[in-house]
């Protein structure tokens, strides 16, 4: 629902942002918290008289988390937890990606509950679990309502991975749809790796999804390389085609592939001499891979 604040544009708008406070940290934990119940059969806490389950054992899952999830926050007790700011003394160090790990981990492990018998005695439910995940929806849907109400750039998507939300990239399912028809399998691997690394929440992975669409970019130009065709004569026919014989725009891709090149050989991109030059910026790494996947969506149209 909208609020009356919302509806009459007097709210300012939400930051989206990356970063991932303790604040956001606490209403993504306590999301996920509302779920373990979902996750009991996994863990299961027994219920003292032999009822089977009655919930979720927290030592066993952060023993588990432990090793599954290392960089997961735990508190002094060795139990999952949030982190809290300590106004006396020093506030909890966190990882925000061992955080969006457990998301995915919760979203995989969840189960439907069948049954609660109230067991008045030990003022606990027993739980019993059928073997279908339709509560795994749900709790996509709860997350990712977080995500956007906190202005966090990432969505837990169907099949249960945490992606970042690029606002201004060019990637969209058009693209991916595109990549899904090419033939060539080693270019359409390429460029599929180079997306899901893009997609991927940590600076790592950023950087990686630029090497793999350049690298995707060097294989397109050889797409027609044979014995008496090389890569240039390869690179010119990709051209000649994605121009309709068009002199201008001949002209203006042929200026894209040269360009796009230089680029990869000489910032520290395919090659790390020390002549290359260092890309300090996130922002950049957004750059370099949306002008590079612009070109690439385009040409893959044209192969035959």
């Amino acid at each position: 629902m909208s609020y009356y604040t919302e509806r009459h544009g007097m709210r300012s708008p939400v930051e989206r942002t990356e970063i991932i406070t303790y604040e956001m940290y606490a209403l993504l934990f306590d999301c996920c918290e509302r779920y373990f119940d979902n996750i009991a059969w996994k863990y299961p806490e027994e219920c003292p008289d032999g009822n089977g389950c009655c919930g979720v054992d927290m030592l066993k899952l952060s023993n588990n988390l432990k090793y599954e999830i290392p960089a997961l926050f735990q508190n002094r007790s060795g139990i999952i937890d949030k982190p809290k700011k300590n106004p006396y003394g020093v506030d909890d160090k966190f990882d925000q990606y061992g955080l969006l790990d457990f998301i995915e981990f919760m979203f995989a492990t969840v189960r439907n509950i069948s049954s609660r018998f109230w067991h008045s005695y030990y003022n606990h439910y027993d739980l019993h679990f059928e073997n279908m995940r339709g509560v795994a929806s749900q709790f996509r849907d709860d997350i990712n309502r977080i995500f956007n109400q906190t202005g966090l750039l990432y969505s837990l998507s169907d099949f249960g991975m945490v992606e970042r939300v690029s606002e201004n990239g060019v990637l969209s399912n058009d693209i991916e749809n595109r990549v899904e028809q090419v033939t060539e399998k080693g270019l359409k691997e390429l460029i599929q790796e180079a997306i899901l690394l893009y997609k991927t929440p940590t600076p790592q992975a950023r950087r990686d999804s630029v090497v793999k669409i350049w690298n995707a970019f060097e294989r397109l130009k050889s797409y027609y390389e044979t014995a008496t065709v090389n890569k240039k004569a390869s690179a010119s026919k990709i051209v000649s085609d994605m121009a309709g014989g068009q002199t201008d725009f001949v002209a203006l891709f042929n200026d894209e592939f040269m360009t796009l090149t230089r680029i990869g050989n000489n910032y520290r991109i395919r090659h790390h001499e020390m002549d290359k030059i260092d890309i300090t910026d996130s922002r950049h790494y957004d750059y370099f891979f949306n002008r590079c996947l612009s070109l690439v969506a385009l040409a893959i149209q044209y192969l035959d």
